[in-house]
């Protein structure tokens, strides 16, 4: 009897290994590269993908250009999800992405934020010049597309020169949304979603849509991808009404 039993555990562990083999030779690890704008409603997308998905999604966020560099250099990833056109530009000319997967998928609008309780009162751009703003805070204007959005705004609107040496650079969006809340400079530019996800900022002046540049989203899995199949798919589910939803809720523009 204790023979049998043996004998049908031993069935038993070999079918649950097969079993467990069988599932996770079809489930994989999905590496999305993606622009640290999207850092909240992606993390809110994947979670709600897993759920119903046998993929995991992994992330590195960061600013866009930085990414696209780490791409080019050889670094993994299955998909880049940037926050500017350029550098998917840049990445296509070089064969570096998947051909026919590229998706302009999301819009933004730069705003003008104050720490909480920042009594500067500051109602449009030209008030950045204004002695008691000493310091603005703002992703590299040379290279992160926020910045290369917002300096060229200010080109626009004939203040960068005057504003130019008021400017402390920094990595990314999410580093000039810190240096606000902390109190570190009196003022920074960010997109309008990453200014919605603190409360220790407050939005003195949104850049009219069609005042400001455009300011586009695009996605693509990468060519050298070893999952395509399982990018594809949480390419598809990130373009699904859910989703759409869900970056509506965060304050971005979902483009048709």
């Amino acid at each position: 009897m204790f023979r049998h039993i043996r004998k049908s555990l031993s069935v038993g562990v070999v079918l649950a290994v097969l079993a467990y083999t069988q599932i996770n030779a079809w489930a994989d690890e999905i590496l999305v590269s993606a622009a640290a704008s999207l850092t909240d409603v992606l993390k809110e997308i994947s979670s709600a993908y897993q759920v119903k998905s046998k993929h995991t999604v992994k992330f590195n966020f960061g600013p866009s250009n930085g990414l696209a560099r780490q791409i080019e250099e050889g670094a993994p990833a299955d998909i880049f999800f940037s926050a500017d056109l350029p550098q998917k530009d840049n990445l296509d000319k070089k064969s570096l992405l998947d051909p026919g997967t590229r998706k302009s998928l999301l819009s933004n609008q730069l705003v003008i934020i104050v720490p909480a309780d920042s009594k500067i009162v500051l109602s449009a751009p030209k008030d950045l010049l204004k002695a008691d703003v000493k310091k603005i805070a703002l992703a590299e204007p040379s290279s992160v597309p926020v910045g290369v959005y917002s300096s060229k705004y200010l080109t626009d609107e004939g203040l960068w020169d005057q504003v130019k040496p008021k400017i402390v650079p920094v990595q990314v969006v999410r580093a000039t949304l810190a240096s606000v809340e902390s109190g570190n400079v009196e003022a920074g530019f960010v997109y309008k979603t990453d200014a919605a996800v603190s409360r220790k900022v407050k939005i003195v002046y949104e850049v009219p849509i069609d005042k400001g540049p455009k300011i586009t989203y695009p996605v693509a899995i990468v060519k050298e991808s070893k999952r395509k199949d399982a990018a594809r798919d949480f390419m598809n589910y990130v373009q699904s009404p859910s989703s759409k939803e869900a970056f509506k809720k965060y304050g971005f523009v979902v483009l048709d």
